[in-house]
């Protein structure tokens, strides 16, 4: 069974009123994270030790291979993107109680979390991600990726929120100004509902 892109949680034009433009969504979902899913397809078929599993187990089996260096990193950033999209929101920015809690519990204060995950996000050299990670130890941490790698492929734990610093995510919004983009997915896209449901 082919991998598919799946649909936005919103219009395309949803997001735009939040710092993040019709047009952006229609190249990053639309171009960008189906090329991903169309070279991850022609992998599979071409390996029949791909065929018949998860993308979670692709993602784990590719990581750190030379020979799987094309699949990884397609893998890796489908499964990226299938995070990112539904943790923006036009009404993004709020966070709710028990994850306010545990970011309080766990950097002291919101801002710090804040101030950690710009951080992360301005010193990921070239392109990659930022993260919000429930670690293996129940602490919330906030972690960085190259290009299509993640926490999942890390071992890092459970991803809650991720956000893309390749250029194409914010250039037409932001120009070359990625602290101005991740500023803004902090404080107004940020789907922090999304984040605590992934607590668990």
């Amino acid at each position: 069974m082919a991998f598919e892109l799946p649909a936005l949680p919103y219009a395309v034009s949803a997001l735009a009123d939040a710092g993040m433009c019709q047009e952006t969504l229609e190249l990053h979902h639309g171009k960008h994270h189906q090329a991903y899913v169309t070279a991850l397809n022609g992998f599979v078929e071409k390996h029949a030790e791909l065929q018949g599993k998860t993308l979670d187990e692709i993602v784990t089996f590719s990581h750190g291979k030379p020979d799987y260096a094309g699949v990884f990193n397609n893998a890796g950033q489908h499964w990226n993107h299938t995070l990112f999209w539904p943790n923006l929101s036009a009404k993004g920015g709020g966070i709710p109680g028990r994850l306010e809690k545990k970011l309080i519990s766990d950097f002291g204060s919101v801002d710090a979390f804040k101030d950690q995950f710009k951080a992360a996000a301005a010193t990921q050299f070239g392109s990659g991600w930022a993260w919000l990670v429930l670690g293996p130890d129940g602490k919330l941490k906030v972690t960085k990726t190259p290009n299509g790698s993640n926490p999942l492929a890390t071992g890092e734990g459970q991803a809650l929120l991720g956000l893309d610093v390749w250029e194409h995510a914010y250039y037409l919004d932001f120009r070359n100004r990625r602290p101005d983009y991740t500023a803004n997915f902090l404080n107004r896209l940020a789907n922090y509902e999304f984040a605590e449901s992934r607590l668990g």
